[in-house]
């Protein structure tokens, strides 16, 4: 158990044994909340609006069933664009 104190405007320092159990870095996001009573933080990451569709859910089943084809040999590599549009039938 690490001990830390509050400082002028509630700003505190986190023991470096917590950021490295928690592989945080300066500038990442911490979620705070009281539960219970006690002070629960969660590190948590930023998603730009622009890249937000790639999380969907529906996206990341696209990129499951992609990643399953792939390790299963269920895809063709072609070499050159001419041997792709032969492969497309």
């Amino acid at each position: 158990m690490a001990l830390t104190k509050v400082r002028p405007k509630g700003q505190i320092t986190l023991p470096d044994g917590v950021r490295r159990a928690a592989r945080l870095t300066e500038g990442d996001y911490l979620e705070i909340s009281v539960e219970d009573g006690a002070i629960v933080m969660r590190p948590k990451k930023l998603i730009d609006a622009d890249q937000a569709w790639f999380w969907t859910d529906e996206w990341q089943r696209g990129e499951r069933e992609a990643s399953e084809d792939i390790a299963a040999g269920r895809v063709r590599r072609s070499r050159t664009a001419t041997e792709f549009i032969k492969s497309l039938g």
